[in-house]
Protein backbone atom coordinates (compact mmCIF):
# COMPACT_ATOMS: atom_id res chain seq x y z
CA UNK A 1 0.00 0.00 0.00
CA UNK A 2 1.36 3.74 -0.90
CA UNK A 3 2.68 5.50 2.21
CA UNK A 4 0.41 7.98 1.16
CA UNK A 5 -2.41 6.03 1.31
CA UNK A 6 -5.37 6.69 4.24
CA UNK A 7 -3.71 9.22 5.75
CA UNK A 8 -6.59 11.26 6.86
CA UNK A 9 -6.55 14.83 7.63
CA UNK A 10 -3.12 15.61 9.34
CA UNK A 11 -3.67 16.64 12.93
CA UNK A 12 -2.88 20.26 13.54
CA UNK A 13 -2.39 19.61 17.36
CA UNK A 14 1.48 18.13 16.47
CA UNK A 15 4.47 19.46 14.60
CA UNK A 16 3.92 20.38 11.00
CA UNK A 17 7.82 19.10 10.49
CA UNK A 18 9.26 16.47 12.98
CA UNK A 19 13.09 15.99 12.11
CA UNK A 20 15.11 12.69 13.82
CA UNK A 21 18.76 12.27 13.82
CA UNK A 22 18.89 13.09 9.92
CA UNK A 23 22.30 12.15 8.34
CA UNK A 24 23.19 12.88 4.83
CA UNK A 25 26.25 11.29 3.33
CA UNK A 26 27.74 12.29 -0.16
CA UNK A 27 30.45 10.03 -2.09
CA UNK A 28 32.94 11.91 -3.61
CA UNK A 29 35.01 9.90 -5.75
CA UNK A 30 36.97 7.96 -2.87
CA UNK A 31 35.79 10.58 0.20
CA UNK A 32 32.46 10.53 1.63
CA UNK A 33 30.87 14.13 2.57
CA UNK A 34 29.04 14.33 6.19
CA UNK A 35 26.41 16.95 4.89
CA UNK A 36 24.21 16.72 7.80
CA UNK A 37 25.46 14.86 11.22
CA UNK A 38 22.25 13.68 13.04
CA UNK A 39 20.35 16.80 12.88
CA UNK A 40 17.30 16.70 14.82
CA UNK A 41 14.43 19.72 15.43
CA UNK A 42 10.43 20.26 14.95
CA UNK A 43 9.12 23.19 13.03
CA UNK A 44 5.68 23.82 14.47
CA UNK A 45 2.07 25.03 12.22
CA UNK A 46 2.53 28.94 11.82
CA UNK A 47 6.07 29.27 12.19
CA UNK A 48 8.34 31.85 10.37
CA UNK A 49 12.11 30.18 10.15
CA UNK A 50 15.47 31.38 9.20
CA UNK A 51 17.98 28.95 8.73
CA UNK A 52 21.47 30.49 8.49
CA UNK A 53 24.82 28.93 8.17
CA UNK A 54 28.71 29.44 6.13
CA UNK A 55 28.92 27.82 2.59
CA UNK A 56 29.05 24.39 3.03
CA UNK A 57 27.43 24.09 6.66
CA UNK A 58 24.78 21.63 5.58
CA UNK A 59 22.01 24.52 5.24
CA UNK A 60 21.25 24.06 1.29
CA UNK A 61 21.31 19.88 1.68
CA UNK A 62 18.70 20.35 4.49
CA UNK A 63 16.57 22.25 3.04
CA UNK A 64 16.46 19.84 -0.28
CA UNK A 65 15.60 17.21 1.77
CA UNK A 66 12.83 19.59 3.85
CA UNK A 67 11.41 20.14 -0.21
CA UNK A 68 11.65 16.26 -1.12
CA UNK A 69 14.54 16.93 -3.59
CA UNK A 70 16.58 14.71 -2.10
CA UNK A 71 16.68 12.23 0.53
CA UNK A 72 18.48 11.27 3.76
CA UNK A 73 21.19 8.68 4.40
CA UNK A 74 19.45 7.79 7.94
CA UNK A 75 16.74 9.56 10.04
CA UNK A 76 14.01 10.48 9.92
CA UNK A 77 11.39 13.55 8.08
CA UNK A 78 7.81 13.24 8.96
CA UNK A 79 5.86 16.24 7.04
CA UNK A 80 1.76 16.13 8.39
CA UNK A 81 2.65 12.85 9.70
CA UNK A 82 3.54 11.52 6.36
CA UNK A 83 7.17 10.19 6.87
CA UNK A 84 8.88 11.34 3.80
CA UNK A 85 11.97 10.04 4.20
CA UNK A 86 10.55 6.31 3.26
CA UNK A 87 8.24 7.70 0.23
CA UNK A 88 9.04 6.33 -3.55
CA UNK A 89 9.93 8.74 -6.19
CA UNK A 90 6.57 9.51 -7.56
CA UNK A 91 4.91 9.93 -3.88
CA UNK A 92 8.03 12.64 -3.33
CA UNK A 93 6.77 14.72 -6.67
CA UNK A 94 3.18 14.60 -5.16
CA UNK A 95 4.16 15.96 -1.90
CA UNK A 96 6.30 18.65 -3.24
CA UNK A 97 3.59 19.25 -5.74
CA UNK A 98 0.71 19.45 -2.94
CA UNK A 99 2.28 20.08 0.05
CA UNK A 100 5.51 22.55 -0.42
CA UNK A 101 5.52 25.91 -2.55
CA UNK A 102 9.29 26.60 -3.91
CA UNK A 103 10.47 30.66 -4.01
CA UNK A 104 14.50 30.33 -5.16
CA UNK A 105 17.14 33.03 -5.27
CA UNK A 106 16.66 33.33 -9.50
CA UNK A 107 13.00 33.32 -9.54
CA UNK A 108 13.07 30.55 -12.03
CA UNK A 109 10.48 32.20 -14.24
CA UNK A 110 9.99 30.83 -18.12
CA UNK A 111 10.72 33.87 -20.11
CA UNK A 112 8.28 33.33 -23.12
CA UNK A 113 5.38 33.42 -20.08
CA UNK A 114 2.95 35.73 -18.71
CA UNK A 115 3.20 36.01 -15.14
CA UNK A 116 -0.09 34.38 -14.68
CA UNK A 117 0.86 31.66 -17.06
CA UNK A 118 3.97 31.08 -14.68
CA UNK A 119 1.49 30.78 -11.33
CA UNK A 120 -0.96 28.43 -13.10
CA UNK A 121 2.47 25.78 -13.44
CA UNK A 122 1.79 23.77 -10.78
CA UNK A 123 -2.05 23.40 -11.19
CA UNK A 124 -0.87 21.94 -14.81
CA UNK A 125 -0.45 18.44 -12.40
CA UNK A 126 -4.20 18.83 -10.91
CA UNK A 127 -7.97 18.02 -11.92
CA UNK A 128 -9.41 21.25 -12.47
CA UNK A 129 -10.98 23.43 -15.37
CA UNK A 130 -9.38 25.85 -17.15
CA UNK A 131 -11.48 28.68 -15.42
CA UNK A 132 -10.14 27.15 -12.11
CA UNK A 133 -6.85 27.36 -12.56
CA UNK A 134 -7.02 30.71 -13.81
CA UNK A 135 -8.74 32.02 -10.59
CA UNK A 136 -6.50 30.56 -8.43
CA UNK A 137 -3.47 32.05 -10.21
CA UNK A 138 -5.11 35.86 -10.39
CA UNK A 139 -5.82 35.31 -6.87
CA UNK A 140 -2.38 34.51 -5.85
CA UNK A 141 -1.12 37.09 -7.98
CA UNK A 142 -3.29 39.63 -6.26
CA UNK A 143 -1.74 38.35 -2.45
CA UNK A 144 1.31 39.25 -3.77
CA UNK A 145 0.17 42.79 -4.89
CA UNK A 146 0.30 42.15 -8.49
CA UNK A 147 -3.14 41.54 -9.87
CA UNK A 148 -2.68 44.48 -12.49
CA UNK A 149 0.03 42.45 -14.24
CA UNK A 150 -0.93 39.42 -14.93
CA UNK A 151 -0.69 39.41 -18.77
CA UNK A 152 3.13 40.74 -18.32
CA UNK A 153 6.12 38.70 -19.07
CA UNK A 154 9.42 38.67 -16.93
CA UNK A 155 11.17 40.97 -18.87
CA UNK A 156 8.67 43.40 -18.42
CA UNK A 157 8.59 43.13 -14.25
CA UNK A 158 11.05 44.83 -12.35
CA UNK A 159 13.14 42.04 -9.81
CA UNK A 160 11.03 42.72 -7.17
CA UNK A 161 7.99 42.20 -9.41
CA UNK A 162 9.56 38.85 -10.54
CA UNK A 163 10.20 37.64 -7.30
CA UNK A 164 6.28 38.22 -6.37
CA UNK A 165 5.44 36.39 -9.30
CA UNK A 166 7.49 33.54 -7.97
CA UNK A 167 5.97 33.96 -4.27
CA UNK A 168 2.52 33.38 -5.99
CA UNK A 169 3.72 30.42 -8.18
CA UNK A 170 4.90 28.95 -4.28
CA UNK A 171 1.32 29.76 -3.09
CA UNK A 172 -1.07 29.08 -5.98
CA UNK A 173 -1.78 25.00 -4.42
CA UNK A 174 -2.29 26.76 -1.17
CA UNK A 175 0.84 24.57 0.74
CA UNK A 176 1.75 23.22 4.32
CA UNK A 177 4.73 24.79 4.00
CA UNK A 178 6.95 27.61 1.70
CA UNK A 179 10.34 27.09 1.64
CA UNK A 180 12.76 29.81 0.18
CA UNK A 181 16.61 29.55 -0.70
CA UNK A 182 17.96 32.81 -0.87
CA UNK A 183 14.69 34.84 -2.08
CA UNK A 184 16.31 38.16 -1.50
CA UNK A 185 19.88 37.56 -2.98
CA UNK A 186 19.33 38.99 -6.12
CA UNK A 187 17.16 42.53 -5.27
CA UNK A 188 18.33 45.20 -4.01
CA UNK A 189 18.17 46.39 -0.34
CA UNK A 190 14.30 48.32 -0.85
CA UNK A 191 13.32 45.33 -2.25
CA UNK A 192 14.26 42.97 -0.30
CA UNK A 193 12.63 44.33 2.58
CA UNK A 194 9.47 44.33 0.50
CA UNK A 195 9.73 41.13 -0.22
CA UNK A 196 10.17 40.05 3.50
CA UNK A 197 6.91 42.38 3.91
CA UNK A 198 5.18 40.14 1.91
CA UNK A 199 6.08 36.82 3.55
CA UNK A 200 5.30 38.67 6.86
CA UNK A 201 2.16 39.34 5.70
CA UNK A 202 1.68 35.71 4.37
CA UNK A 203 2.74 34.33 8.08
CA UNK A 204 0.58 36.08 10.02
CA UNK A 205 -2.23 34.55 8.02
CA UNK A 206 -0.44 31.24 8.79
CA UNK A 207 1.59 29.96 6.08
CA UNK A 208 4.33 28.43 7.37
CA UNK A 209 7.67 29.38 5.99
CA UNK A 210 11.35 28.76 6.27
CA UNK A 211 14.40 30.52 4.91
CA UNK A 212 18.05 30.08 3.73
CA UNK A 213 20.10 33.23 4.25
CA UNK A 214 23.14 34.38 4.44
CA UNK A 215 21.97 38.11 5.69
CA UNK A 216 21.22 38.63 9.12
CA UNK A 217 19.67 41.21 7.99
CA UNK A 218 17.19 39.91 6.34
CA UNK A 219 16.54 37.03 9.15
CA UNK A 220 15.78 39.91 11.40
CA UNK A 221 12.54 39.49 9.72
CA UNK A 222 11.94 35.71 11.25
CA UNK A 223 11.05 34.58 14.27
CA UNK A 224 13.09 31.61 14.74
CA UNK A 225 16.85 31.51 13.79
CA UNK A 226 18.51 28.07 13.44
CA UNK A 227 22.41 28.07 12.13
CA UNK A 228 24.05 25.50 11.06
CA UNK A 229 27.57 24.80 10.98
CA UNK A 230 29.44 21.47 10.26
CA UNK A 231 26.09 19.66 9.15
CA UNK A 232 24.91 20.42 12.76
CA UNK A 233 22.96 22.85 14.26
CA UNK A 234 24.85 25.83 16.27
CA UNK A 235 22.22 27.20 17.64
CA UNK A 236 18.53 26.95 17.78
CA UNK A 237 16.60 30.84 18.91
CA UNK A 238 13.39 32.11 19.04
CA UNK A 239 13.71 35.75 17.97
CA UNK A 240 11.27 37.93 20.47
CA UNK A 241 10.96 41.08 18.41
CA UNK A 242 11.13 40.57 14.65
CA UNK A 243 11.66 43.74 12.33
CA UNK A 244 8.25 45.02 10.63
CA UNK A 245 8.98 45.22 6.92
CA UNK A 246 6.36 47.92 7.02
CA UNK A 247 8.37 50.07 9.88
CA UNK A 248 11.27 49.61 7.80
CA UNK A 249 10.08 50.82 4.55
CA UNK A 250 9.15 53.95 5.83
CA UNK A 251 13.18 54.60 6.83
CA UNK A 252 14.15 53.42 3.65
CA UNK A 253 14.17 55.92 -0.48
CA UNK A 254 11.70 54.86 -2.23
CA UNK A 255 12.83 52.77 -6.02
CA UNK A 256 10.39 53.36 -8.87
CA UNK A 257 9.83 49.68 -10.25
CA UNK A 258 8.20 51.07 -13.03
CA UNK A 259 11.66 52.97 -14.28
CA UNK A 260 13.36 49.17 -13.52
CA UNK A 261 10.99 47.57 -16.50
Amino acid sequence: MSALADRGEPQRNGPLIQISHLVKNYQLGEVEVHALRGISLDVQHGEFVAIMGASGSGKSTFMNILGCLDIPTKGTYILEDIDVSKLTRDELAHIRNSKIGFVFQGFNLLSRTSALENVELPLLYCAMTNTERYNRAVSALDKVGLADRVHHFPNQLSGGQQQRVAIARALVNNPSIVLADEPTGNLDSRTSVEVMGIFQELNRQGITIIIVTHEPDIAQFTRRHIVFRDGKVRSDKLNPVPRVASEVLKEMPVIDEEAEE
